[in-house]
């Protein structure tokens, strides 16, 4: 289970034990949406800060920032597939990106 908090960190954790087992920090404000890949190996978030990270879900790091929206992302998504992550924000607008490159 993967989690968004106000206290702008992502948290991921053991959906048997209920224990917490990772928090992922880097956004700089709130954290809006959160999700996991179909195969679970990365999460994406979206945040106030206007940023989409992409995070390791092994390993918790950071793998890409994509930049481009100028309101809070409000939802985030991988697409069935794994290959694009799609964004919704505050700006009105709605993005898709390549989960490979960031573009």
């Amino acid at each position: 289970i993967v989690s968004g908090s106000w206290d702008q960190s992502v948290r991921v954790w053991n959906a048997a034990s209920g224990q917490e087992v990772q928090v992922l920090q880097g956004h700089t404000d709130s954290v809006r949406s959160v999700a996991f890949s179909k195969d679970g190996t990365q999460i994406v978030s979206g945040s106030s800060d206007q940023s989409v990270r992409v995070w390791d879900a092994a390993s918790g790091q950071e793998v890409q920032v994509l930049q481009g929206h100028t309101g809070h992302v409000t939802s985030v998504a991988f697409s069935e597939d794994g290959t694009q992550i799609v964004s919704g924000s505050s700006d009105q607008s709605v993005r898709v990106w390549d989960a490979a490159s960031g573009q």
